[in-house]
């Protein structure tokens, strides 16, 4: 069984791009997301956030909630608004923001290979969000958000891609958040036969941005396997939907931190403990490090710089990683922080809010003191995977997003 394969993408009728395109479902809020479909009867949110279109008591892992998506679907295809195309083809997928661009493929990879961990994974999922996935793929019965995965460099795919996106893209379409989507349709055997085969001599690629996804999206094939006495593995649901990028084009952003309350410490006792391992100065301004083993500190309407005094040196991929260290040195010994998955006293912020989120978050009085950490490279992640471990939750944060809606995965 190959490890990716063309599939016959379900996508907006040209010219609907704009109507549809809508951010990725768990990077906005309920409340948000109704707003961002006021006046929008065609946005994605209908089906990927469909709880928008019912009352409120109505939560978005009730059954009722699934349906009506189920029902937003089918309404988009009845209409025309989605169209799946005719054929089994790669589709060519960059993404532009300022002055990053990346050029990616979207396929579908195999859910043996992802069970077998050659897909590589490098976070913990949570079951509450794997079964809401598992129920909207199930409910849906297609994959409608993309995992984005990563590969390691080759010039032998990058060649391919660039000579495939030559030409006018299928789809141009700009997001409300500026970053702007262009697709190719890649229908060319000359194209897809050696992109199947220089993927399939990989020895690995690993999952970036979207471990719910992946998880939700081979539960459901094994359990379709399992139903189906007439399997051949040849079936949609082996596959899961998928964007890939080579891994020196995607862009991590700082993953930054709040601690509601300092553990019963004054601010004075908090910053004389802190000193016992970091050399600690105030600055006068907001402040993103710019090395690892470097942190900013937002603390009683002051910034400061935290560099440890002995820089750590570990063979341990997880132990090397910035994340780690803020917890093993200031979040659990200091802050009373041992389990960030699920302590409410500690929060997470993505860098693309910016330093001015973890000021304003602070001085609201409902958080003590903010962290901000430099960005986890690829290379790290990369690391930890091969190792076969786990990042701290929250370690990652890939920008731009991909966005819900230009392309799913029907899989019947």
């Amino acid at each position: 069984m190959p490890l990716i394969k063309p599939f016959a993408g379900l996508r907006p009728k040209q010219g609907r791009e704009g109507d549809v395109i809508a951010p990725p479902y768990d990077v906005v809020s309920r409340v948000e997301a109704k707003d961002m479909a006021v006046n929008k009867p065609w946005s994605f949110l209908h089906i990927s956030r469909p709880e928008i279109d019912l009352p409120d008591s109505v939560l978005n892992t009730d059954s009722e909630a699934y349906t009506k998506g189920l029902g937003n679907l089918k309404k988009m295809i009845d209409e025309g608004v989605l169209e799946r195309d005719e054929g089994s083809f790669y589709y060519a997928y960059r993404l532009t923001v300022d002055d990053h661009s990346q050029l990616g493929i979207v396929a579908t990879a195999s859910i043996e290979d992802y069970q077998s961990n050659r897909i590589k994974k490098h976070e913990h999922t949570r079951i509450e969000k794997e079964n809401d996935r598992v129920k909207q793929i199930d409910t849906l019965n297609a994959q409608t958000g993309p995992v984005f995965l990563i590969y390691k460099s080759t010039d032998k795919i990058e060649n391919l891609l660039k000579v495939a996106v030559d030409r006018e893209a299928d789809v141009k379409v700009i997001a409300d958040d500026g970053v702007r989507h262009e697709i190719w349709v890649v229908r060319e055997n000359a194209f897809i036969e050696p992109l199947t085969e220089n993927f399939n001599s990989m020895k690995s690629i690993y999952v970036a941005d979207g471990h719910h996804r992946s998880a939700a999206a081979s539960r459901v094939g094994l359990q379709r396997k399992e139903n189906n006495p007439n399997h051949t593995g040849e079936e949609n649901y082996n596959f899961f939907l998928s964007v890939i990028f080579p891994h020196n084009q995607v862009k991590l952003l700082d993953y930054n931190r709040l601690v509601r309350d300092l553990n019963g410490k004054s601010n004075e006792d908090f910053l004389d403990l802190l000193k016992k391992n970091f050399n600690v100065r105030s600055i006068g301004k907001r402040y993103k490090p710019l090395r690892k083993q470097e942190f900013g500190m937002y603390l009683d309407k002051q910034w400061f710089v935290l560099n440890l005094k002995i820089p750590q040196k570990s063979k341990d991929p997880v132990a090397d990683l910035d994340v780690s260290i803020l917890a093993d040195c200031i979040l659990e010994p200091l802050l009373g922080i041992t389990d960030p998955r699920i302590d409410e006293r500690i929060d997470f912020v993505g860098g693309i809010r910016g330093m001015e989120e973890l000021e304003k978050r602070v001085d609201s009085g409902k958080w003590s003191v903010a962290f901000s950490l430099f960005p986890t490279s690829v290379e790290a992640l990369m690391a930890v995977a091969d190792a076969g471990d786990v990042m701290p939750p929250k370690s990652t944060w890939f920008e731009p997003k991909l966005a819900d809606g230009l392309i799913s995965h029907m899989l019947d």
